[in-house]
């Protein structure tokens, strides 16, 4: 670590002692109200479910992205425990991205998901394909699930990794996602940390999708890393990368994102939590 960095984050840390819980608890200026998806720390969740969600809760996150675990989207609970669980943590379960399942086990997850007030349920991959038309074919796959989802009341989302802004068949598969679901029944997830390692314009896709995406996930991208093209090589806590953060959350929310949820994949030299932490109070 070096001295630049040491200072950042001492004082970051320094400052996060002294906030009151109530300005945690509040929204920063930019109307955000702080999310976290809990892939982000899903070991700290396998251990001590309720321990990391208290702890969470602690920080200020008001909203909570789950995603397919082996205890499930609700923990090993109930859709209402879980619920009652992270409103006692003054926290609300948003969104979830879901494993691969038949289409009546959706429809139930759906109906579950509904049932306590959640607003999305988020297909998080498809992985990298040969052919574009099998992008094509999993856009008719999401409007059927976003079907599904309407008819439940909540929505459907995709969540783009690297892979769809790289060419295939001479098209990017996130344009034939875009172009191909229909805007009635499927919304999109930006991972702007994706977005930008991959070359691509943040702020070009919110203006020429308006609408589309309502979900964002929220990490930065250290510059001296790329273009590495390889395993999220250059992912960094928000402020400490080239991200534009204040510009892009106006953006986001003039153009409809809705849900923002921190997610950090890398740890230089911190543990899950503390880049929790540090994310948050660099929110506020």
């Amino acid at each position: 670590m070096n001295r630049r960095n040491f200072l950042y984050n001492s004082t970051l840390f320094s400052a996060s002692a002294l906030l009151p819980a109530e300005l945690l608890a509040a929204s920063s200026k930019y109307g955000i109200t702080p999310g976290i998806q809990l892939y982000m720390l899903r070991d700290e969740m396998m251990k001590d479910t309720k321990g990391t969600l208290k702890q969470l809760g602690a920080m200020g996150y008001k909203q909570l992205e789950s995603y397919g675990s082996d205890k499930g989207i609700f923990w090993g609970m109930s859709n209402k425990e879980f619920q009652k669980l992270t409103a006692g943590y003054g926290m609300q379960l948003v969104s979830a991205h879901h494993n691969p399942m038949p289409a009546k086990a959706f429809e139930t997850l759906a109906a579950q998901a509904a049932e306590i007030g959640m607003k999305y349920l988020v297909c998080p991959w498809l992985g990298p394909q040969k052919s574009i038309d099998v992008f094509k074919r999993a856009a008719d796959d999401f409007n059927s699930k976003g079907a599904i989802c309407k008819k439940h009341g909540l929505r459907y989302a995709y969540h783009p990794h690297d892979y769809p802004y790289k060419p295939v068949n001479g098209q990017l598969p996130i344009n034939v996602l875009l172009a191909n679901t229909d805007k009635a029944l499927v919304d999109f997830q930006m991972d702007v940390y994706y977005t930008v390692s991959e070359g691509q314009d943040p702020y070009a896709y919110f203006k020429n999708h308006k609408g589309r995406f309502k979900l964002m996930h929220l990490r930065d991208v250290l510059k001296q890393r790329l273009p590495k093209g390889s395993e999220e090589e250059s992912a960094c806590d928000m402020g400490e990368g080239i991200i534009n953060f204040p510009k892009l959350l106006t953006a986001a929310k003039s153009e409809g994102v809705k849900y923002f949820f921190v997610e950090q994949s890398r740890y230089y030299h911190e543990t899950p939590m503390q880049s929790a932490k540090k994310n948050i109070v660099f929110l506020k």
